[in-house]
């Protein structure tokens, strides 16, 4: 059987170093991406290939920047054939009132946790069509769905995805195409260490499960996912321990 290929935005810590982990041990080839961290992106890159006999690309780059992912995409297709998962991990918080926030802090939680996904799956989507298959996911939030104070940009970013995720569904499924995304809770990521040990102690009462979040449980959300019946699409999974 053909090797598989996958695509992982955001790839080089938290959830998508642990999807990329999870992916090369099922056999995946891989492309990961980052945007700053090349350092942590190419051992990565260089341990998975090894270690798993896979071939693994690390492109360090912006996933919201158009050329940029056409770039990488060409490239990808040159050296593996066919994207066959894409995984849209990519994704940067704000935590501030929304008064105080300035137009560029805006549109750069825009860019990075949307327009990201418009410009990868752009160029990922015609190899799929034309193969009447593919899986897309997008790793969103559960703020996406209710809302967070002081979180109101990175709130509004992840509505998008989970309206993106829906309305792309209905798109692609005549082709066979799944596009389906994860509203995640509280995952124990770099991205949440800003939480003080008072807060975190909150949050932990919040939670029915009485625990954050491992990356690798969203990783193996992911690959369950992908590898589901296609029938299964235009799903917001939420992965949360109960919480909201």
């Amino acid at each position: 059987m053909r090797h598989k290929t996958a695509f992982i935005t955001g790839a080089s810590h938290g959830i998508g170093r642990a999807i990329a982990e999870t992916f090369a041990h099922a056999g995946y080839h891989l492309a990961v991406n980052c945007k700053s961290s090349e350092k942590e992106l190419q051992i990565l890159s260089k341990t998975l290939s090894k270690s798993c006999r896979i071939t693994c690309l690390p492109f360090v780059g912006d996933a919201s920047d158009e050329d940029f992912v056409s770039h990488a995409f060409q490239t990808v297709q040159k050296e593996l054939g066919d994207i066959n998962v894409l995984i849209n991990n990519a994704g940067i918080s704000h935590i501030g009132l929304l008064s105080d926030m300035s137009l560029e802090e805006w549109n750069r939680i825009i860019q990075v946790n949307l327009t990201s996904l418009f410009c990868c799956c752009k160029h990922a989507i015609p190899s799929m069509v034309h193969n009447k298959s593919g899986a897309i996911l997008n790793i969103s939030s559960v703020w996406g769905s209710v809302g967070a104070s002081m979180e109101v940009a990175y709130s509004a970013s992840k509505g998008g995805v989970n309206a993106f995720t829906k309305a792309l569904a209905k798109e692609l499924a005549p082709s066979g195409i799944t596009v389906n995304a994860i509203a995640c809770g509280v995952i124990d990521t770099r991205m949440n260490a800003c939480f003080s040990e008072e807060e975190r102690r909150q949050l932990l009462e919040e939670i029915p499960a009485g625990r954050f979040g491992s990356p690798q449980e969203a990783a193996d959300l992911a690959l369950s996912l992908v590898n589901a019946p296609s029938y299964l699409t235009g799903q917001v999974i939420t992965l949360d321990g109960g919480w909201q």
